[in-house]
């Protein structure tokens, strides 16, 4: 290879070909050594391993196992209990393989089929690092790594953190996928017939705040922000969130400040989940709503004044006069055709008043936008699961979504670190 390069001209596709050729023949013999260590860890299980009553060993069986590196044969014992009508493999348990592929190997594929399209994913890890792992059976090591992972988020019952942020933000949003028709039977949604398109998957997000910056605006910590993700009620989802908030040090915590829109659904879980709090209805939510107030006060946006109305609201807001507005704008619109349609507008400020003091709360240094979870929602649910003809099953879109708030809140280590350890739970080994 050396001799044949070092001839011929030197051109970039000469040195794109000697560089894949370098890697299939370092591939070659790193394949051998993990074989080689794979087969002798195999037979260590075994060699361990007490049948269970009833259990009967039917010999070797040989499977293809594949790694980073290629593939390569393994001869391990199987086990049958004839009253079960089951059996299983000790050595499969306790090397942690997924259906034939390596830990390492299955990580990466459970990473890149969570990440993009099964195909995409299929693309970059040939190319990436010369990978031939089928479109197909990267869905299937994710459909195999999803409940677990969904699991893990649903029961964390690790430790709590140590850490004693001066802040802790809980932030919670939803948002809907685009699902298949078997998956919406029965489901109200905005179609003009009342029928859904969609379905409805909540994420919530936890991160905290050390300080501030020279202007006195709050800064969120570096690689704080931790989230989970459920596709189902909100009543399954309120203590998912409630247990990451937990785990995260909220007992630690000086103010635990909850940061949502103003939806009733999400007000309930922050008075059920995190009593005490300080919460807070998104100011950006508010300027929407005040639009509509304004819109409904006008007769429509397009008014001359709408434009300057509405700045005028956002610095009465921005002052704690959330009241003083309601007031006024009754005054202005009393007696008038419009009022009716302004008093309904201007429920959501009602009932949110004591939420909307966003002077106070600038002045005790919180963020008053839920930007956080609203980016999540883009980037940890929109950019994987709403793209242009997709439409879920339900268990597939929860598998993608656990996986993704894993990988998201930088927790791939710990996940993967549990899962192989209750893999080799499995396996009864001699005292």
């Amino acid at each position: 290879m050396i001799d044949r390069f070092t001839a011929d001209a030197v051109t970039g596709e000469a040195v794109q070909h000697v560089e894949g050729l370098v890697r299939a023949a370092i591939f070659k013999p790193a394949t051998a050594l993990v074989g080689f260590l794979l087969q002798a860890a195999a037979e260590r299980i075994e060699a361990a391993y007490h049948p269970a009553a009833g259990e009967a060993c039917k010999g070797h069986v040989e499977l293809q196992v594949q790694c980073l590196f290629g593939t390569f044969l393994l001869r391990r014992l199987y086990y049958y209990h004839p009253g079960k009508k089951c059996g299983h493999y000790p050595a499969d348990a306790g090397l942690g393989l997924e259906i034939g592929y390596t830990p390492a190997l299955a990580r990466l594929i459970g990473l890149e089929g969570a990440d993009e399209i099964y195909d995409k994913a299929q693309m970059h890890l040939r190319e990436a690092g010369g990978i031939e792992v089928d479109a197909r059976q990267i869905q299937r090591v994710v459909q195999r790594i999803g409940p677990d992972a969904h699991a893990w988020q649903q029961a964390r019952t690790l430790t709590p953190s140590a850490e004693q942020a001066p802040i802790m933000y809980v932030s919670a949003d939803g948002t809907g996928i685009p699902m298949r028709k078997s998956e919406l039977i029965g489901r109200k949604g905005k179609q003009p017939d009342g029928s859904a398109k969609t379905r409805q998957v909540y994420l919530g997000c936890v991160f905290t705040q050390h300080g501030r910056d020279e202007k006195g605006h709050p800064v969120r910590d570096y690689n704080s922000t931790s989230y989970v993700s459920h596709l189902g009620p909100i009543a399954e989802f309120a203590p998912m969130l409630r247990r990451e908030a937990l785990r995260r040090g909220m007992g630690n915590a000086t103010h635990v400040v909850f940061l949502v829109d103003g939806a009733e659904g999400l007000e309930n879980l922050g008075c059920d989940c995190f009593p005490g709090c300080t919460q807070i209805v998104d100011f950006y939510h508010a300027m929407e709503h005040g639009s509509h107030v304004l819109a409904a006060l006008l007769g429509s946006k397009a008014h001359p004044a709408f434009k300057a109305r509405l700045h005028q609201w956002a610095k009465t807001l921005l002052k704690n006069g959330v009241d003083r507005l309601v007031v006024c704008v009754r005054l202005e619109c009393q007696g008038t055709p419009c009022a009716a349609a302004v008093e309904k507008e201007l429920g959501y400020f009602i009932r949110n008043s004591a939420r909307m003091q966003y002077g106070a709360f600038r002045k005790a240094g919180f963020f008053i936008g839920s930007g956080v979870v609203e980016a999540g929602c883009k980037t940890v649910i929109g950019s994987r699961c709403k793209q242009s003809g997709m439409h879920w099953g339900l268990p597939g879109a929860q598998h993608v979504l656990s996986l993704r708030c894993i990988h998201a809140s930088g927790r791939l280590a710990d996940f993967w670190k549990h899962r192989l350890q209750t893999h080799t739970s499995n396996v009864r080994r001699a005292a």
